[in-house]
């Protein structure tokens, strides 16, 4: 994240004791989906129905055994959060600043760290009440994938029995017990689940699952969904009045408090006046390590920090705290923040596969689609960023900047919500590449997820390695914003010195065989890139280069005015470059040409806040892992 535990690391995964479901050896072709039609015959509840409701929790995957963020285990999301915490490492790692902001005192916040278990809600338990209705182990559930199964099966034939429904066979009756398997507290949460479940129903899906099983589920365009049947969950009406989302989520408005307190001190997030005051240009994507609970505490209370959205593990359901025309106090870089919308999403741990729910994903993605449409925000990785990809505003603020949501996120999967598929634009020997692995079978090697050098367990990425060399045993490329000392990067999962993320663009340097090379910190970075298991794809877009007579330019995390833009009584923000270079001869992919801007807000009283706008120009640039800034001034623009 960045707000929420200002000093956790969300991307130092838990390692799991529990063995793989497969004890070994791989599953016979169409276990799996023997499984699931084995547990729909046992607790008659049909196919398609146990099917759906699995794929919207896991789309299918097993994650051997390891649980998700919020202590969920299998494909059928069983969740016991109370075994995953015991063995839980939490962490810290970087002394980022939410705010971000130079020209105040930093703004620390505690970290809050993992709940006790005993306060874990209902819906952080339930494989505890699946072993009650199953006779199966918790272990069996959490380790074998037909127990899991069998489980999650057990539950809703349960969940139809309680609501008085017939155990039937048409998909259509088990309605509410689909909307009480989310685990949602208010009805709108749980018949946004219940759609989207019956959505999967109708399109039908096929995938291949990460044990390498193929599962399918046929269409059926005609099932008609009992949604009546809400009306007897005996849910809450959750408070939706003043959120901005779309019709198409489940929100509620649970406001962060703007109070002062202390001496001048004040909190937790900045009034502003967005569109109007400025354009709100990016959305930034985080993931959190504390669970709902403990996450609405955190954000009401005045002396935190704030993000404009939290979105929930289980059903995806979105609480809004802050107004989409204010400042939130969530990135890290106050630049970024004056021009963005900060979403966390749930999670108090993070397991080996980093995993979240489809459920999660879908909803993101459509407060993402509604977002994007409102700001006129494109949906493309230079400005759907995760808080992983935001710079640091200084070159002293570099080492703490937030490695979340890191290398395990799916934003492949992601962008295909969002109706933006990272597709080839450009031939196979195009001048730019889109970054785009096959995420399952990608599988990098990443160190210290339980301990330091210690190898996580093999899992899909989303992310690239990079090499000084084309070829394998050579070194990481360096970060000299990260290690000043030039010492070479590392495969710790928290180390974003040599990483390229699904998404990002690059300008292409060189080719060698089954190598290439891209534009990256002020140096060639080479990855393996074999023609029958690529990793990029050819695209279009627009480059730059220093202009000529100039060997190199500054670099900054941070788009601010030159120093004659001020006015009096605003003091002049330093314009600090970053410790990198960008050398003549060198391109980078070119996001938006913006105007240098700072918005001034040093207190509560919001009289004498200024938006201050210079006539020095900048064009983002994808320049690393993280995006940064350039003087248009210094460079001309070309296609590639």
């Amino acid at each position: 994240m960045g707000a929420l535990v200002a000093s956790a690391a969300l991307l130092l995964p838990l390692l799991s004791a529990a063995p793989p479901a497969t004890a070994g050896r791989p599953p016979a072709p169409g276990a799996l989906q023997r499984d699931f039609a084995a547990a729909a015959a046992e607790y008659g509840v049909p196919p398609s129905v146990l099917l759906a409701v699995s794929y919207l929790q896991s789309r299918w995957d097993g994650h051997g055994g390891a649980p998700s963020v919020t202590g969920g285990y299998g494909p059928m999301h069983l969740t016991d959060a109370r075994t995953a915490l015991a063995s839980a490492p939490h962490h810290s790692h970087g002394p980022e600043d939410p705010r971000g902001d130079t020209s105040r005192p930093a703004k620390r916040v505690a970290d809050a760290g993992p709940p006790a278990p005993s306060a874990l809600p209902p819906r952080l338990r339930t494989l505890e009440r699946a072993a009650g209705l199953s006779g199966l182990s918790p272990e069996d559930l959490r380790t074998s994938t037909s127990a899991n199964i069998r489980g999650g099966a057990a539950l809703l034939a349960a969940a139809q029995r309680e609501l008085g429904h017939p155990v039937s066979a048409d998909p259509g009756d088990w309605y509410g017990a689909v909307a009480r398997y989310s685990g949602a507290d208010d009805t709108a949460t749980a018949t946004t689940y219940a759609d989207d479940v019956y959505d999967v129903i109708r399109s039908g899906e096929r995938r291949t699952t990460d044990s390498g099983q193929v599962v399918a589920l046929a269409p059926d365009p005609g099932v008609a969904p009992k949604t009546a049947q809400a009306a007897g969950l005996g849910l809450r009406t959750a408070d939706a009045a003043g959120t901005e989302c779309p019709v198409t989520v489940a929100c509620e408005w649970v406001p962060a408090p703007y109070e002062e307190f202390g001496e001048g001190d004040y909190g937790n997030h900045d009034k502003a006046d967005r569109p109007a005051s400025q354009s709100v240009d990016y959305i930034v994507v985080h993931d959190t390590e504390a669970t709902w609970d403990v996450t609405l505490q955190l954000v009401q209370d005045p002396a935190y920090v704030s993000w404009h959205y939290s979105l929930r593990s289980s059903d995806g359901h979105i609480a809004q705290h802050v107004p989409l025309k204010d400042v939130g106090w969530h990135a890290g870089n106050w630049y970024v923040n004056a021009k963005s919308v900060g979403l966390e999403h749930e999670g108090f741990l993070v397991s080996p596969d980093a995993w979240y729910t489809e459920a999660m994903y879908r909803t993101s993605a459509r407060l993402v689609r509604y977002l994007a449409k409102r700001y006129g925000v494109p949906l493309d990785r230079q400005h759907i960023l995760g808080h992983d990809n935001v710079p640091g505003p200084t070159g002293a603020a570099v080492r703490g900047m937030h490695t979340d949501p890191g290398p395990y996120w799916d934003w492949a999967h992601y962008f295909t919500l969002l109706g933006r598929p990272f597709t080839p634009t450009a031939g196979p020997r195009a001048g730019v590449v889109t970054i785009r692995p096959r995420y399952a079978a990608h599988q990098p090697l990443y160190t210290g997820c339980a301990k330091p050098g210690e190898a996580c367990p093999p899992h899909g990425s989303g992310a690239v390695r990079l090499h000084t060399e084309p070829r394998e045993s050579a070194p990481l490329v360096k970060d000299a914003g990260l290690r000043p000392g030039g010492q070479d990067s590392t495969t710790g999962v928290n180390d974003t010195g040599a990483r390229a993320s699904t998404g990002q663009r690059y300008a292409v340097a060189e080719r060698r065989g089954e190598w290439t090379a891209i534009w990256y910190l002020g140096q060639k970075a080479w990855f393996h890139d074999p023609r029958t298991r690529p990793v990029a794809v050819g695209s279009r877009g627009w480059v730059l280069t220093p202009r000529e007579g100039l060997a190199e330019v500054a670099v900054y995390g941070r788009a601010y005015p030159e120093a004659s833009a001020y006015p009096a009584g605003v003091p002049v923000q330093a314009m600090s470059p970053l410790p990198y270079r960008l050398l003549a001869g060198q391109r980078y992919v070119v996001g938006d040409r913006v105007p240098g801007e700072y918005f001034y807000a040093p207190s509560f009283d919001t009289s004498g806040h200024r938006v201050v706008r210079g006539e020095e120009a900048y064009y983002e640039i994808q320049f690393g892992h993280r995006v940064a800034f350039v003087k248009a001034s210094d460079v001309v623009v070309t296609r590639a």
